[in-house]
């Protein structure tokens, strides 16, 4: 099976911004890119007939010459004349048909509101479906604005129990980029803590940080020997996961975050300013 990443697109400027980043990862895996427009089910085609009759999946393929697609496909060939592309388009639920066909795909990237979102609205439905039930990593892309300098990938570690999908890919996108990986787990003072009638002492919460600093320690280890290249900063941080990797993704070019069913991931989207992996844990 051909490995490949996939985007998917419509008129909108987060849209577009999500195609150029995949295909910029695309080449940097050295894999082929699918930009894929989904049409609404019960819309005309592109030539003013209906689409064709529903498939077993309940998918169906548009009829060749779908714009949407075909101009997006331009403009990323034309600034990257090595990437290699294909445009297929389908009719039926955006939700259903991204995920259909993202199913065996390396990575399927969207942009966080598609083109009929609100600028109230800081993840659109689609986005959020995704995010919440895709089986494959999902990029969320943030869209108004060029990447500016990134020397790093986030990612968001449980050292009780690390995600182990979503800190390999973070190594594997650190190692790739050539940059620092920024691993932070996020910690909360022990229940006994909360019990008492007075704030915990300076010496107790030391000794609860350094049994985080060793348990982050301890499930990066087999990631450290795997990737020797890459250079680890590990942070100890005691915020809420959201807010820990939010203040993290600075000078971030990726956050990568696991789905624990994707509350951080998602709490973490509206504050974050770069492209935002989540992975299925």
């Amino acid at each position: 099976m051909e490995r490949v990443i996939i985007t998917g697109v419509d008129r909108s400027a987060c849209s577009r911004a999500a195609a150029d980043w995949t295909a910029r990862e695309a080449l940097l895996r050295g894999l082929p890119l699918r930009v894929v427009h989904v049409s609404p089910p019960d819309g005309p085609d592109t030539d003013g007939q209906r689409s064709h009759d529903p498939g077993p999946d309940g998918l169906r393929p548009d009829r060749p010459g779908n714009p949407v697609a075909e101009r997006v496909t331009a403009e990323l060939t034309d600034r990257h004349p090595a990437l290699r592309v294909q445009c297929p388009s389908l009719t039926g639920d955006p939700v259903a048909a991204l995920r259909a066909v993202a199913a065996d795909a390396e990575l399927l990237a969207v942009g966080l509101r598609g083109e009929g979102g609100r600028a109230e609205v800081p993840v659109g439905s689609t986005a959020m479906a995704l995010t919440r039930a895709c089986e494959r990593p999902v990029v969320l892309i943030p869209g108004g604005r060029p990447p500016g300098r990134a020397d790093a990938v986030t990612v968001g570690i449980d050292a009780r129990a690390p995600a182990s999908g979503a800190v390999g890919l973070a190594f594997e996108a650190a190692r790739s980029r050539g940059v620092r990986l920024h691993a932070v787990h996020a910690w909360t003072l022990p229940a006994q803590a909360a019990d008492r009638p007075f704030p915990a002492l300076e010496e107790d919460r030391a000794t609860w940080e350094d049994d985080e600093v060793q348990r982050l320690s301890d499930a990066l280890r087999s990631w450290r020997g795997k990737y020797p290249e890459v250079d680890v900063l590990a942070d100890v941080v005691l915020l809420a996961p959201g807010v820990a990797l939010a203040h993290a993704a600075g000078s971030s070019g990726l956050v990568v975050a696991g789905r624990r069913p994707g509350r951080t991931a998602l709490a973490l989207l509206p504050d974050t300013g770069c492209p935002v992996m989540v992975v299925p844990v």
